[in-house]
C-alpha cells in the first residue's frame, strides 16, 4: 500500500437525509472518541456489534481501530462537529493478502441515515486500492440491519448461515450494478441537500442595504417583488425594516432560522458571516459577493463544510425557482423568469441572464435557475440530479466553463438525458494553442476534443453559441423528435428554398428525392407551375388550404422524417386573405413528425408560433438555424434509440504484472519518463495488444543475429534507433528501412553510432512490415477529465492531417465502434477503392484493450501506437511509446463533496 493510500485526506459526503459528514482515517488521537461511540450503545446494540457483552469490549475496540493505518488495514471514521457518529474498518490478518474482515459500528440514534453504507463505500474504494477483492464479515443471523446494508450495497454478496452466525463474503467489483447503486444513493442524498437551497421556507439577506444600487438591496427586492410565499428576513445592524421587510442586526437574531442564507457583504466579510450562519443553523448559502482572495475562499469553503451547509457561489447572480407555491426569485436580475419547465445551470451570470430572458420571451420558461458562479460546491451535476428528480422539468440547458468530477457528471448526464433533452454551449473552442507535449496523440487531444468526447458519449447536445441553444431548445420543446435525418422542403420562393437545402447538407441532414407517387400527389393539390423535387417550390401563388395539403403529404410519406417550410411574404398571399402559416399550425396531423419554419422577415432569431392543437411550432429567421436544430433533433434521436453500451469482458488481462511493471518503472525514475522498448513491450503483453515481431540490440553484431532471426519472406527488416526521450523517430531520421543483407544492417547500425553518439542506447529490429492501412491510436491522462482514448490515419502524416476521434475511456462497445467510424479515412477499413476489408474485429479488441490499460494505470500519462497496421488478415502495432507519472489513483465515482 502506498503512502499516498494510507494517508487519504479527509473529505466531505452526503448522508441519506443530505446532511454532511466528514470521511477520514482514523489516528491514535481519535482513540477516546471511538470508544465512547462504542460505550454509549445500548447493550442490545452492543451484543449485536460484539455478539456479547463484556465491559472489554469497547477499549479493545478501540485499540485496535486506532492503530496507525499500515498495509493490509484501515480504518475510517464519520464525523459530523467534531463529534465520531460511525467507525468502519478491515484487515487481512489471515493468508489471503486480497481478502479482508470488515467490521462497522453507527452511533445509537442515527442508524437508518447511511452512515454505515456511506463509510463502508470509501472502505471499498481504499481496499480496492490496497489490492484487495473480497471482504468478509460474521454477523448473527437476527442483525438484520447489517445483513441488508450488505445486501443493499450492490455489491455481489454470498451468505453461509453457520448456526446463530452469518459469514458473508462481498466481491469487490467495481461493476455497473455497483456504480448504479452508488449513484441511486448519491441522488437522493444529493437531492435532499438541495432542499434547503431551492426549496426553502425561511430566507434571510445578509447584507441588504439601506441605499438603492446594492446587490444585496436588489436580491431582497427581487425576492418581495416576485411574491416569494414563506417567511423573508433582511439582515443589517442599521435598520429595522428594508423595503418593508423586517432586518434583524445579525443571523443569530432572527426570530426563525433560515434554511437559506443569501450573502451579500464585503469579500473581507464573508467567511465570518458564512461561519455565523453555520453555528445558527443555516443550511444553504448562496454567495453573491465577488473577489474573495485564496484565504477567503478556502475559509468560506470550510465554513460551509465544517456546519454541513451547501453553498452557490461565489461571485454569482443567484437562484430562481418558480414553482406557484414558492416564488423564489433570489437573483439580481433586470426580470423575474417567466415560470416553466426549463432547468438552467450557468457560471457566467451575463448568460445566465441571456438564457433567462431569451426562455421567457419564447414562452419556454423555467422551472428552476442557478448561477453557479465560481462553484466551490454546488455543480452542474448538482442541479441535473435536482432535474431529474423535481417532476416539473423537461428541458436542461446547462454553460459550464468547467468540470469538477467529469467521469461523474458523465454518467449523471447519461442517464438524466434519456429521461428529458440536455443541452449546452461548448465554451472555450478556440483555445491559443495546445498544451506542451511530445507525442502524438498529446498533440491531437485538445481540451476542445476532450470536451466534445463527453458531451457525445454522455448524449448531451452540444450548441456552438446561445443563440444556437435557445433556437435547439426551441425546436426541442415544441416538437416530436424525428427518426431519421430525412428532410423535405417546401418553399414559396425557389431562392430561398436553395438556402435551405444548402443550409440542412451543411447540418447533416439529407434531402432525399420524392418517389414519383408522392410527386403525383403533390402536383395535384399545388397549382401549375410548382416544382416538385427536393425541395418542393410550390410558387408564390399558393394558397393555405394547398399547401396545408401538401404538407400533410409530406409528412404521411414514409421517407420524410421531418418538414422544413421556407416562406417569405407576397402580394399575392395579402390580396387573398390567406396566412400561409396557419397551414403548419392549424393542422394537428403535421405534429406527428417535426416541422419548423423559416421565415426571413422574422424581427427575431426564433419563435414560438402558437399552433392549433395547442402546442407551437418554431419559426427561424435563418434557414440554417433552423437546419441546425433539426440535425440536433436527429442526433438525439439517434442517440435515444441506440441501446446503452457495455464495456466489453476482455480475457488475457494481467492487471497485477501491469502494476508490478509500472511500480517497479516508477521506483526506478521518480519523476516518471518514457519507457524503454523492452518495458513498453512488456506492459502491452499484460494487455494482450498485438506487436509486430522484434529484437533489442546494443552491437553491430546483434543487430546482425537480430536481423537474420528476423527476416521475412522479402529478407528485408528495419532498424528505428533509442535512446531515452526519443519520440518522434521519423523527423530525427533514426529509422532505416529496406534494409537487406548483412552489410546493409552493419551500415545502419554505424550511421546510428555516429549521428546519435552519447545518445544512442540500443536499436530495435523488425522485419519489414506488410503493406496494409496505417492507423494511430492513443491515450492522454486528462488531469481533469481522466483518459482518453484516441484513434485515426496514422504514419508520418498523423498531425498534419489531423483526421483523428476521441472518446473517454472506458470505452463500451459503441465507443469503439465510433471511434473506427468517425475518421476521414474509416471507408478504407470498410473496403472502400477495391481494397479488402481490414480486421476490424482486432481493430475494436485493440481499442477496448488501450482502453482498459489507459483504466486500470491512472500512472499512464501517455500511450502513442503510430504507426498500427491494419489488414485483411490481422492488426499490429508496430511502434509504440508509453510514458508513466506518478500519480495518486482517484476514484471518480465515490461519492464525495467537491
Amino acid at each position: 500500500m502506498s503512502d499516498a493510500v494510507l494517508n487519504r485526506p479527509p473529505v466531505h459526503a452526503l448522508l441519506a437525509d443530505g446532511a454532511t459528514v466528514c470521511i477520514r482515517p482514523v489516528t491514535p488521537a481519535d482513540h477516546d472518541q471511538v470508544q465512547g461511540l462504542y460505550e454509549e450503545m445500548s447493550p442490545e446494540n452492543l451484543r449485536l456489534r460484539f455478539f456479547s457483552l463484556s465491559p472489554r469490549s469497547a477499549a479493545l475496540a478501540a485499540d485496535r481501530a486506532c492503530t496507525p493505518a499500515h498495509p493490509g488495514s484501515r480504518a475510517l471514521l464519520a464525523e459530523t462537529h467534531g463529534q465520531v457518529i460511525g467507525l468502519a474498518e478491515y484487515d487481512t490478518a489471515g493468508e489471503k493478502k486480497d481478502e479482508a474482515e470488515i467490521a462497522i459500528a453507527v452511533c445509537d440514534g442515527l442508524h437508518h441515515r447511511g452512515v454505515g453504507t456511506l463509510l463502508v463505500e470509501h472502505l471499498v474504494s481504499a481496499a480496492r486500492a490496497d489490492g484487495i477483492t473480497t471482504f468478509t464479515a460474521d454477523a448473527l443471523s437476527e442483525n438484520r440491519e447489517i445483513l441488508q446494508l450488505f445486501a443493499d450495497l450492490g455489491l455481489r454478496t454470498a451468505r453461509r448461515f453457520e448456526g446463530p452466525e452469518v459469514r458473508c463474503t462481498i466481491r469487490l467489483d467495481a461493476d455497473d450494478a455497483y456504480l448504479s447503486a452508488v449513484e441511486a444513493r448519491g441522488r437522493s442524498a444529493d437531492v435532499a441537500s438541495l432542499e434547503p437551497l431551492l426549496r426553502p421556507n425561511v430566507v434571510a439577506v445578509v447584507g441588504a442595504g439601506r441605499k438603492p444600487g446594492s446587490v444585496g438591496r436588489a436580491v431582497l427586492h427581487h425576492l418581495k417583488a416576485g411574491g416569494y410565499t414563506r417567511r423573508l428576513f433582511a439582515v443589517n445592524p442599521s435598520v429595522n425594516h428594508i423595503l418593508g421587510v423586517p432586518s434583524y442586526p445579525s443571523v443569530s437574531a432572527l426570530p426563525k432560522t433560515p434554511d437559506l442564507a443569501v450573502v451579500a457583504v464585503p469579500a473581507a466579510a464573508v467567511p465570518a458571516t458564512a461561519e455565523e450562519c453555520g453555528k445558527a443553523g443555516v443550511r444553504a448559502v448562496l454567495v453573491v459577493t465577488a473577489g474573495l482572495d485564496a484565504d477567503q475562499a478556502q475559509a468560506l469553503l470550510a465554513a460551509c463544510r465544517t456546519h454541513g451547509m451547501r453553498l452557490v457561489g461565489p461571485n454569482c447572480l443567484g437562484i430562481s425557482h418558480t414553482d406557484p407555491d414558492l416564488r423564489l426569485d433570489a437573483t439580481f436580475a433586470a426580470d423575474h423568469p417567466l415560470p416553466g419547465t426549463a432547468g438552467v445551470a450557468v457560471q457566467s451570470g451575463g448568460v445566465g441572464i441571456a438564457l433567462l430572458d431569451g426562455l421567457s420571451r419564447l414562452g419556454i420558461g423555467v422551472s428552476s435557475f442557478a448561477s453557479l458562479g465560481d462553484k466551490y460546491d454546488v455543480s452542474g451535476n448538482d442541479m441535473l440530479q435536482w432535474w431529474e428528480s423535481d417532476g416539473r422539468t423537461e428541458l436542461a440547458l446547462l454553460h459550464l466553463e468547467s468540470f469538477g468530477s467529469p467521469r461523474a457528471f458523465s454518467r449523471t448526464a447519461r442517464r438524466v438525458t434519456r429521461r428529458m433533452p440536455v443541452l449546452t454551449v461548448d465554451a472555450g473552442r478556440t483555445e491559443a494553442g495546445r498544451r506542451a507535449a511530445a507525442s502524438h496523440t498529446a498533440a491531437a487531444a485538445t481540451r476542445t476534443m476532450t470536451r466534445q468526447a463527453l458531451f457525445t458519449q454522455a448524449g448531451i447536445t452540444a450548441t456552438r453559441s446561445v443563440g444556437e441553444l435557445l433556437e435547439t431548445a426551441a425546436l426541442l420543446h415544441s416538437q416530436p423528435l424525428p427518426t431519421g435525418s430525412r428532410v423535405a422542403i417546401v418553399t414559396n420562393a425557389g431562392g430561398v428554398g436553395v438556402l435551405a437545402a444548402d443550409g440542412c447538407t451543411e447540418a447533416g441532414l439529407s434531402l432525399p428525392p420524392l418517389p414519383s407517387e408522392v410527386i403525383e400527389d403533390l402536383l395535384a393539390v399545388l397549382p401549375r407551375g410548382a416544382a416538385v423535387g427536393n425541395p418542393v417550390d410550390a410558387t408564390a401563388a399558393v394558397t393555405e388550404d394547398e399547401l396545408a395539403d401538401c404538407l400533410d403529404r409530406l409528412m404521411n410519406h414514409p421517407g420524410v422524417d421531418a418538414v422544413l417550410v421556407a416562406l417569405v411574404p407576397t402580394a399575392v398571399a395579402v390580396a387573398t386573405g390567406d396566412d400561409l402559416i396557419r397551414a403548419l399550425t392549424g393542422a394537428p396531423a403535421h405534429r406527428a413528425k417535426p416541422i419548423a419554419a423559416v421565415r426571413l422577415e422574422q424581427d427575431l432569431p426564433v419563435k414560438l408560433l402558437p399552433a392549433a392543437d395547442g402546442g407551437t411550432v418554431p419559426s427561424y429567421a435563418e434557414p440554417q438555424a433552423a437546419a441546425r436544430a433539426l440535425a440536433h433533433a436527429a442526433r438525439r434521436a439517434a442517440w435515444l434509440a441506440r441501446p446503452v453500451g457495455t464495456v466489453p469482458e476482455l480475457d488475457g488481462i494481467d492487471t497485477t504484472r501491469a502494476q508490478e511493471i509500472t511500480d517497479t518503472f516508477l521506483a526506478a525514475h521518480p519523476d516518471g519518463g518514457w519507457l524503454d522498448p523492452r518495458t513498453c513491450a512488456d506492459l502491452l503483453t499484460c494487455y494482450g495488444i498485438p506487436q509486430i515481431s522484434w529484437a533489442w540490440a546494443e552491437t553491430e553484431d546483434e543487430a546482425v543475429l537480430a536481423a537474420q532471426r528476423l527476416r521475412g519472406p522479402d529478407d528485408r527488416v528495419v532498424m528505428k534507433a533509442h535512446w531515452p526521450g526519443v519520440v518522434h523517430k521519423s523527423e530525427q531520421r533514426a529509422v532505416h528501412l529496406d534494409l537487406q543483407g548483412d552489410a546493409q544492417v552493419r551500415a545502419a547500425f554505424r550511421d546510428f553510432e555516429t549521428r546519435f553518439a552519447g545518445l544512442l542506447t540500443g536499436v530495435v529490429v523488425q522485419p519489414l512490415a506488410a503493406r496494409g492501412t496505417e492507423l494511430f491510436a492513443g491515450v492522454v491522462q486528462d488531469e481533469v477529465f481522466g483518459p482518453l482514448v484516441l484513434f485515426g490515419l496514422g504514419g508520418t502524416a498523423t498531425e498534419v492531417l489531423g483526421d483523428d476521434a476521441a472518446r473517454l475511456a472506458p470505452l463500451t462497445d459503441h465507443d469503439v465502434h465510433d471511434l473506427i467510424t468517425a475518421p476521414r479515412c474509416a471507408p478504407l477499413l470498410f473496403g472502400a477503392r477495391g481494397s479488402g476489408p481490414a480486421d476490424l474485429e482486432g481493430l475494436e479488441q485493440l481499442l477496448s484493450r488501450l482502453s482498459r490499460m489507459a483504466a486500470d494505470l491512472p500512472e499512464l500519462a501517455e500511450a502513442d501506437f503510430n504507426p498500427v497496421l491494419a489488414t485483411t488478415a490481422d492488426v499490429c502495432v508496430l511502434d509504440a511509446r508509453v510514458r508513466l507519472v506518478p500519480r495518486t489513483p482517484q476514484d471518480p465515482y465515490l461519492r464525495r463533496l467537491r
